[in-house]
């Protein structure tokens, strides 16, 4: 861009987490930039609300260590110092069992996504019986195999080939439901664990992968978050566009997107009643997969058969309880359900307060905040989900807890609840996902000042959805002839 030149307008549709990062990146670059949320709030599923004098993650509440990326992101709006793990405690487990009590197991922390470094360790042996560890133990012996690098593997098969049924039902699929509300059979391996068939092949156990994947994350925890929520984060990334300019629009859906007589793009937009036109001489789409394959389809009609198919939605049930006895935290932070628990709806609870240090010394001694999450791929439509009334969510949470924790609470307990509800908010890396995206890809290249980016391409994760964006953002601003800063973007 000449000195002195126009500012190139760049839109952006949608106003998540991706959409707010490219429009940091382009904003950052030199561009004017307009974000258009079609809701009422900025940062998607990076949200927040207060509830009982907290504030509260709506969404996300931790992200992966397994790269900088947050970190990093973190640090540039200044809330590094900001950044926590969550307590050592870790997570258990809730196994079908006549007596629920015997079901509840600590999950093996020494791997990722429930795969174990050692199967033979007693704690994991104790999950999966000795059957399942000398099943599992052959991984030590098998040869990589085609599996390493065929296309198209998911984690179910990955994992039931290499260490057996029982490690991929009682630990891997419990994992696979709290984490993407799926099936890991559904999940392409290389989407939702990258670098794991990768270290298999190089290691020559899928356990040893697994370890060394898990030993990577900083001071050896595979998650972190920030004192105060990340909802912090969202605020921060709204707080330096505004800062630096840009238009942030909510309420205002996108209609259509066209191609304008001159060059650029004309965004037609309604807002309330009110219907209008935005010029751009780019545009990125950050909107969701069915939202921005429907624009797209409008000026590349291919672009249509690669529309997602729609995902479980999902329930957030936040109970602020009064009960001492969670003092002890009796399921360490949390609990993931496998299938086929006798009288327990839940897919996951987080005890927060548990988890989390800067909660706990908020709430004090005796009060505690649990999430209890519902909706996973393949539920019984008759179990609690994102569809279930309020009041009846609220009654299965309070069961579903008690059950889980081993600690009776009563509706008297209750300081505070809510709902947050989630319509197709977690986009299933599936498998095939890659090729999809490849496609599309390939299909909106030939489109001259267009990038699309979103968790529905580029996985479930903030550290997925933040490179994705930035790497669009980057590009487009490439394409755009803007300058690049010193540090890469900042000028």
């Amino acid at each position: 861009m000449a000195e002195g030149s126009a500012r190139p307008a760049v839109v952006v549709v949608g106003g998540g987490v991706a959409g707010l990062v490219a429009a940091r990146v382009l904003m950052q670059r030199g561009a004017q930039v307009t974000v258009l949320e079609r809701s009422d709030g900025f940062g998607g599923n990076l949200g927040g609300r207060e509830l009982g004098g907290f504030v509260l993650d709506s969404g996300a509440e931790s992200f992966s260590t397994r790269s900088d990326t947050v970190p990093a992101l973190a640090a540039e709006l200044g809330l590094e110092d900001l950044i926590v793990t969550p307590d050592a405690p870790g997570a258990w487990v809730q196994l079908p069992a006549r007596d629920l009590p015997a079901g509840a197991h600590p999950l093996p922390a020494s791997g990722v996504l429930g795969i174990p470094a050692d199967p033979t360790d007693p704690g994991t042996a104790a999950l999966i019986g000795r059957t399942g560890a000398l099943r599992a133990a052959l991984d030590k012996v098998l040869p990589p195999g085609a599996l390493a690098t065929r296309p198209g593997v998911s984690l179910g098969e990955l994992v039931r080939a290499r260490m057996g049924e029982e490690v991929l039902n009682r630990l891997v699929a419990p994992v696979a439901g709290g984490v993407f509300s799926a099936d890991p059979d559904t999940l392409d391996v290389d989407s939702v664990a990258p670098g794991l068939r990768p270290a298999m092949a190089r290691l020559g156990s899928l356990g040893a992968a697994a370890g060394a994947l898990r030993q990577a994350a900083p001071a050896g925890s595979a998650v972190a978050g920030l004192r105060g929520g990340m909802v912090r984060l969202r605020d921060a990334l709204v707080a330096s566009l505004r800062e630096g300019g840009a238009d942030l629009r909510t309420s205002e859906t996108v209609r259509a997107l066209r191609r304008a007589p001159g060059g650029g793009w004309t965004v037609s937009t309604e807002h309330s009643t009110l219907q209008r036109s935005v010029s751009a001489s780019a545009v990125v789409l950050a909107a969701d997969g069915p939202g921005a394959v429907d624009l797209l389809a409008g000026v590349l009609p291919q672009a249509a058969v690669e529309r997602p198919d729609p995902v479980p939605g999902v329930a957030l049930v936040t109970l602020i309880v009064d009960q001492p006895e969670l003092d002890a935290s009796p399921r360490g932070t949390g609990v993931l359900v496998a299938r086929g628990v006798a009288g327990v709806q839940a897919k996951a609870l987080t005890h927060s307060t548990a988890k989390w240090k800067w909660l706990r010394e908020q709430a004090g001694p005796g009060s505690h905040i649990l999430r209890v999450s519902y909706g996973r791929a393949g539920d019984n439509p008759a179990d609690s989900g994102a569809s279930t009334g309020d009041e009846d969510l609220f009654r299965q949470a309070l069961a579903d807890a008690s059950a889980l924790l081993g600690v009776r609470l009563e509706a008297a307990d209750v300081l505070a609840w809510d709902v947050v509800r989630w319509a197709g908010a977690l986009p299933h890396a599936a498998v095939g996902h890659r090729d999809r995206v490849a496609r599309l890809r390939a299909a909106v290249g030939p489109l001259e000042a267009l990038e699309v980016t979103g968790g529905w391409l580029a996985g479930t994760g903030l550290v997925s959805v933040i490179d994705d964006a930035t790497a669009r953002a980057r590009a487009l601003a490439a394409e755009l002839g803007l300058p690049e800063g010193p540090q890469g973007d900042p000028l």
